[in-house]
């Protein structure tokens, strides 16, 4: 996955002359707006959106996904555990940053001349892949190296999915139930993961339809694991919380996170919310079939990424960006519910805060009104200061101190 990142990210340095003017281009263009701190839950992207949202969807991610959980349970003891988190961390870190600076590297290349207004891509997906084999054709198998990048990305995290899906079902569904031999249980269990698979190809196929495969892939994390999320915080933090209390506030989280998330697909969010940043044509020369920055051909008639389009080379006039608003449209605010402006215009990095916050407060409610404050839990099961980072770290330094104090 480095590599891939790496193949990108040089290649478009040495084409624009260094990575100055790739960061030049980005603060012009408004792609590196880092100080946008408006509190208005409807704007898509802020600084609270991405940090209050992406919170909650990493912790879920982290806390409470199965997938993340039995490699946790495969370590020898907590403190294992502990260490391989950080470990991620600095390679999460490290991906993360990779992909930021390839998508500077793809506005600059890209500012005068968008594939996708022009309609050399027909999705916002597909312009990486673009710039791959714009930039990195003629260096045989690198733009391999990117496509195998890529799958190696997606098929580890399916893969490890599919696993704890299928062991989920067998352990907790089926053996405790049903009396079968072990070489039965194996052909359920291959079978069960046949089944997964074919719903996670079910699931792409929906998440095609949500925009963005980022967007899209948040959007199902905040649904699904926000109400997850809560159920795990219930049980965690207030003792009193029983089965009714789970299941309903369960239910609850997941209701509110599916009618907000549905509702904003319905109707997608007015472009005073979601701002869509500016796209240039400006610079296409298409007489020639070469972009404004490089000789290199544009792909031709017959590549995937290319569609039919009205586009004129001459003209500056771009397409209505993804979740535009136009009049006449189903979206238009004669066509939209009342709801559509506030309730289902919240930003996507929400669904997971609500879900999880819907979650915990009824679960809350309910147990301590079917008498969940009568039961006696052990305290084991609920977290306590050695379960947390802080007080490990205070431990740390309070016995280094100590150590010093007897030396002297």
């Amino acid at each position: 996955m480095l590599a891939g990142f790496m193949a990108v990210i040089i290649r478009s340095v040495l084409l624009q002359g260094g990575i100055g003017p790739i960061i030049q281009h980005s603060q012009q263009g408004g792609r590196l707006n880092l100080w946008d701190f408006d509190m208005n839950p409807l704007r898509r992207h802020t600084f609270w959106t991405l940090t209050i949202g992406g919170t909650f969807v990493w912790v879920s991610v982290y806390g409470i996904n199965q997938a993340q959980v039995q490699r946790y349970l495969s370590c020898k003891t907590i403190a294992h555990a502990r260490m391989a988190l950080y470990l991620n961390l600095i390679g999460l870190w490290v991906v993360l940053v990779c992909s930021v600076i390839s998508g500077l590297c793809l506005y600059s290349i890209y500012k005068s001349c968008d594939p996708w207004t022009t309609g050399q891509v027909t999705a916002l997906d597909q312009l990486m892949p673009y710039l791959v084999m714009d930039i990195l054709r003629s260096y045989p198998g690198v733009p391999g190296l990117f496509v195998a990048a890529a799958y190696s990305g997606s098929l580890s995290t399916v893969s490890s999915s599919i696993n704890a899906l299928t062991a989920v079902t067998v352990e907790d569904l089926i053996r405790p139930h049903i009396d079968l031999s072990e070489k039965h249980l194996s052909w359920a269990s291959k079978g069960l993961s046949l089944l997964y698979g074919a719903l996670c190809i079910a699931m792409a196929a929906i998440a095609s339809l949500m925009g963005g495969v980022l967007q899209a892939a948040i959007t199902i994390f905040g649904i699904i694991g926000g109400p997850l999320l809560g159920l795990f915080t219930l049980g965690i933090l207030f003792p009193f919380a029983n089965s009714k209390g789970a299941v309903l506030g369960l239910l609850s989280g997941l209701v509110v996170a599916l009618w907000v998330g549905i509702g904003a697909q319905m109707y997608p969010p007015p472009a005073a919310m979601s701002r869509p940043l500016d796209l240039s044509t400006a610079g296409c020369n298409f007489s020639t079939g070469v972009s404004n920055w490089s000789s290199t051909a544009l792909p031709p008639p017959h590549s995937p990424f290319t569609r039919e389009s009205t586009f004129s080379p001459e003209s500056t006039t771009l397409l209505p960006p993804h979740g535009t608003v136009t009049p006449g449209s189903p979206e238009s605010s004669v066509f939209r519910p009342v709801l559509a402006d506030s309730w289902y215009s919240v930003s996507y990095m929400y669904f997971s805060p609500i879900g999880t916050l819907t979650a915990l407060t009824v679960g809350v409610v309910v147990s301590l009104l079917s008498g969940g404050w009568k039961v006696n839990v052990d305290s084991r099961l609920t977290l306590m200061k050695e379960d947390t980072t802080c007080y490990h770290i205070f431990r740390f330094f309070k016995e280094k101190v100590a150590g010093r104090t007897r030396e002297l």
